[in-house]
């Protein structure tokens, strides 16, 4: 004789542990996506090379990464960590002095 008990209870407690169980692989999925903003890259036209003298490191828009070597980010790129301080786009607007 089977027993049919569906209370909310049980139904609760199975979502709930489904949930918590999806929760890191979500995590680390996030982590293991590029984080560049390709979309915005390729509509700004940025390049890992300088125009001249215009490089993303005296570049208003430029986050610098913890050296001044180091990749940075973008005011303009949301989400992008990987911006070569040496790159370039068509956005590219000096730093004040």
């Amino acid at each position: 004789m089977e027993s049919k008990t569906n209370s909310p209870r049980r139904h609760f407690m199975k979502i709930s542990g489904m949930a918590l169980s999806v929760i890191p692989l979500m995590l680390i999925g996030q982590q293991s996506q590029a984080a560049t903003n390709a979309g915005m890259r390729a509509a700004m036209k940025y390049q890992a090379t300088p125009n001249g003298d215009k490089a993303c490191g005296g570049c208003q828009q430029f986050v610098p990464g913890k050296t001044p070597a180091d990749l940075g980010g973008c005011k303009l790129f949301a989400g992008d960590t990987e911006v070569s301080p040496k790159g370039y786009c068509v956005a590219w607007v000096a730093k004040p002095k």
